[in-house]
């Protein structure tokens, strides 16, 4: 068994990850950046092909406060405002940080350009053009991360544990897929980065490992949970004609820049029935059309596919190709001529607004672990605003790695851990079990459960069929991982995703089960509407090894006027 020793171990290797590293080489401290997947070119960031949100003021008059009043109203009511100020107020900074270093923002007369999101009140969102946005972020990310020699890139390396030894972290112990052998990493301070929990559902629009890992991880090693039955659902995922080699959510882009008209089945536009008129002009936030997408296609007046159309057949071709050349080109060659075809829509999984509980230094109940971007909850309240997700990476990585990086020199190197590893070590060297279940098709079994019983609209019946069958599952997965932990062994990991991805399912399930009103993406069909009663967060914690849950104030924070 191999041990790596550093200053900090950072889980996950996407913008918040590697925005963690850089800030704690910054701060004089080593790191080993540690992913399942190739280092920079997992998770999240990557696949962002939209804006990001930051009051830079390039365009129009602006302050951070501005983007904290509208981030705090999306919230409705939920935002912990201690970190929503922090997304909005370091923001800044971590944008212009990409700046400076060539990431591409597109500009125009000197001045960074930026266009209208939903729920802004003002033009305030930056992007690298031609979709590319994601792309470029983690591309700089990683130049930075390799000029800085402290920080160690370790790829195929699956977490399955935090190490603790008195209660503190002091490190993870880890799967090495290549060779099945167990590795520890041993760290007096560790951050978790590994992104959301949107593989729950059967359409999705995440990386194959954005499963809840981090969630899980915390949870068993002690930290709370926060808002975790508020998924959000991005209303116009891509869904006909066949679109191959293309982000599912590309066309939100195409509507910030050139509007978009949404219509049902009969060609007719459709959101002012539920209290929002678009107009194509794009002012309807993500729960609302979903909302809207979803009732339509429910009464009978859905596209073929079953969602709703997405029109920009009144565009004029040259207009389509001056704000998108080189996405036109490639849409052609799946056969997709925006002047000619209104391309199908609906609602998919697409980011998460719970997660685990932090302060403002990025670090959890349990000393020495840290957490940042989208495995953070709490910012982001009931409904994100459209463009926080990459300036939350950017901002909680820079805070969490320069939070980390002061711990890790206070507390000094914690040496062999891997008598506190113990357990965790039996459970990778234990036997699997013979004729073990299909590990794959149980996963598409939760999948489904999840897509259809834990969705975006909810009912008592529902969450409680959903809860008794991930009960059941979860017996029927045992203490015993499948498969002969060999090299690259699926059985293995697939079990190991099924042992996350259960217990963080249970944790949505169950909160969504006890908030009785419908509030931001959390919509209970037998509860309509807004309770003010529910003005208050939930936590999960693990307890004698169930789930508990309880309700705590949300904390608040005196917003200062903009200067």
């Amino acid at each position: 068994m191999r041990t790596l020793e550093t200053d900090i171990a950072i889980i996950g290797a996407g913008g918040a990850g590697m925005a963690a590293a850089i800030a704690a080489s910054e701060a004089g401290s080593r790191s080993i950046l540690i992913d399942r997947s190739l280092i920079g070119r997992g998770g999240a960031t990557v696949m962002a092909q939209m804006t990001v949100a930051a009051a830079v003021g390039e365009q129009t008059e602006d302050h951070w406060t501005h983007h904290l009043k509208d981030t705090l109203a999306a919230g409705r009511g939920l935002c912990d405002e201690r970190l929503a100020r922090l997304l909005c107020e370091e923001g800044v900074t971590a944008i212009r940080r990409l700046q400076d270093w060539k990431v591409g923002w597109a500009a125009e007369d000197g001045h960074l350009k930026q266009v209208q999101a939903p729920g802004h009140d003002r033009p305030r969102c930056v992007y690298v053009d031609f979709l590319n946005t994601g792309p470029a972020v983690s591309k700089t990310l990683r130049t930075q991360v390799i000029r800085h020699e402290p920080v160690r890139r370790v790829g195929d390396l699956y977490a399955v544990d935090i190490v603790q030894r008195d209660g503190a972290a002091v490190g993870v112990l880890c799967l090495h897929l290549h060779t099945g052998e167990p590795v520890l990493v041993s760290a007096p301070a560790t951050i978790i980065a590994t992104g959301g929990l949107t593989r729950l559902y059967r359409r999705n629009s995440a990386s194959l490992n954005m499963g809840g890992d981090g969630y899980a991880l915390a949870l068993r090693a002690g930290a709370s949970l926060i808002d975790m039955e508020f998924v959000q659902f991005f209303p116009i995922g891509h869904l006909a004609p066949r679109l191959i080699g293309m982000d599912p959510i590309m066309w939100d882009p195409f509507r910030y820049k050139l509007g978009g008209r949404l219509l049902n089945g009969n060609r007719e536009e459709f959101t002012q029935k539920y209290g929002v008129a678009d107009g194509g002009r794009y002012q309807i936030t993500r729960d609302q059309a979903t909302y809207a997408i979803t009732k339509e296609v429910e009464a009978g007046r859905g596209s073929p596919a079953g969602g709703a159309y997405l029109s920009f057949e009144h565009v004029p071709e040259s207009e389509l190709r001056k704000a998108f050349g080189p996405i036109i080109d490639k849409l052609a060659k799946n056969g997709i001529d925006l002047t000619r075809t209104a391309i199908e829509v609906a609602p998919i999984a697409h980011y998460h607004m719970g997660g685990v509980q932090v302060g403002p230094d990025m670090e959890t109940e349990v000393p020495n672990l840290y957490c940042a971007g989208e495995a953070v909850g709490g910012a982001n309240g009931a409904n994100r605003l459209s463009g926080n997700a990459i300036t939350e990476a950017l901002a909680f990585g820079f805070v969490a790695g320069r939070s980390a990086a002061s711990r890790a020199k206070a507390t000094g190197p914690v040496g062999d851990i891997a008598s506190d590893a113990a357990e965790g070590l039996a459970l990778l060297r234990a036997d699997g079990p013979k004729n073990a279940p299909n590990s794959a098709a149980l996963i598409a079994e939760l999948q489904d459960l999840m897509q259809d019983y834990v969705g975006p609209f909810r009912t008592a019946e529902k969450l409680a069929h959903a809860l008794a069958e991930l009960r059941r599952m979860k017996a029927d997965l045992g203490a015993v991982p499948f498969g002969s932990g060999a090299a690259y062994d699926p059985e293995r990991l697939d079990w190991l995703d099924l042992r996350t991805m259960l217990t963080v399912a249970e944790a949505v399930t169950l909160s969504a089960q006890a908030r009785t009103e419908s509030r931001g993406a959390h919509q209970r069909e037998d509860h309509p509407g807004l309770d003010p009663a529910w003005e208050l967060n939930q936590i999960v914690q693990l307890k004698n090894g169930g789930l508990s849950l309880e309700r705590r104030a949300v904390i608040r924070q005196e917003m200062e006027a903009a200067s």
